[in-house]
């Protein structure tokens, strides 16, 4: 569409692939997710679990999404969220502020509901309190 920028998409939610998601579970043993894929609840206005995956609309509200990720995590939740690396915006730049890591994903991923390769690049991002360690 004219005017559109190359990295805009129509869609702001996209499911994880299942194969990315289930090597994370492995790893974290997550016990909750506050915004999956076809939820009827609001994952920003309830408390998240102990381990969380977040894979939070990519859309303009997502910096909702990483204050809400930092302030579960200083309540000592662990939180791992794949999030897009955009790293021109003010929420990436508080969300690396808050990481304890970051791990770059070296190819674009292919969402399962999304039809090919994804148009941006992703991370996952750990957020992890001083006392915990991630597994």
């Amino acid at each position: 569409m004219p005017g559109r920028g190359m990295f805009t998409s129509e869609r702001s939610d996209w499911r994880t692939p299942r194969a990315f998601r289930a090597g994370l579970e492995a790893e974290f043993h997550f016990d909750f997710d506050p915004c999956p894929t076809g939820h009827t609840f609001d994952g920003l206005a309830i408390e998240w679990g102990d381990r969380n995956f977040v894979n939070p609309p990519y859309g303009r509200q997502i910096g909702k999404w990483v204050d809400k990720a930092i302030e579960q995590a200083a309540k000592g939740r662990l939180v791992v969220m794949l999030v897009p690396a955009r790293t021109d915006t003010v929420w990436w730049h508080n969300l690396m502020d808050a990481a304890s890591e970051i791990r770059f994903i070296p190819r674009r991923l292919r969402f399962d509901d999304g039809g090919g390769k994804a148009t941006f690049p992703s991370a996952v991002v750990v957020l992890a309190n001083q006392q915990e360690k991630t597994p």
